[in-house]
């Protein structure tokens, strides 16, 4: 509801629940609406495809999942690498809104079948570097918007740096606090 309030007129773009795989889908006709469909109605699969949303571009948004390539989970190393990278913006998006909305983050490297994460301690200081470069540097303008929506919906953003702060402690526990920390 949220998501389409803000978004639907001006984007033309709406949020759908759908089933094992999430997608996008770009509008096909003029007067239709692209499509961002979650994972079997999943909140966190939602926040998660509204993230790479809001930081694809306008040519992307014209693509079927943004133009990405995506290698499904049993990825080699090399695949692994490359995947981590792309999900660095995405992820710490995921994880404002997920604070913002008073949800619980999950950080995923998302190859269970694989090997694994490739530098699973890379990703999460990559992660949470990115999302403070977001919170000190600004987020992309469709993502603040969102961001700010789901702050005032859900009651959070007086509070929203302490929480930023204790659940960044929570995921990554051997930084110290300054390496963390946002004011």
């Amino acid at each position: 509801m949220l998501f389409n309030d803000l978004f639907r007129e001006k984007y033309r773009t709406v949020l759908v629940s759908g089933g094992d795989e999430p997608e996008y889908v770009p509008a096909t006709k003029p007067d239709s609406f692209a499509q961002i469909i979650f994972a079997h109605g999943y909140f966190s699969s939602a926040l998660h495809e509204i993230s790479h949303w809001c930081i694809a571009g306008e040519h992307r948004r014209t693509l079927r999942d943004f133009g990405y390539w995506y290698c499904p989970d049993g990825r080699s190393r090399e695949q692994q690498q490359a995947f981590e990278k792309a999900e660095i913006k995405p992820q710490a998006l995921e994880w404002l809104f997920s604070v913002a909305a008073g949800a619980r983050f999950h950080i995923s490297v998302d190859n269970l079948a694989g090997n694994g994460a490739w530098d699973e301690d890379a990703f999460r200081r990559n992660v949470t570097a990115q999302a403070n470069d977001y919170l000190e540097d600004g987020l992309p303008a469709r993502a603040d918007m969102f961001f700010q929506t789901l702050s005032t919906f859900y009651g959070t953003g007086a509070d929203f740096y302490e929480a930023w702060n204790k659940d960044a402690r929570r995921l990554m526990p051997v930084c110290s606090t300054t390496d963390t920390e946002v004011n």
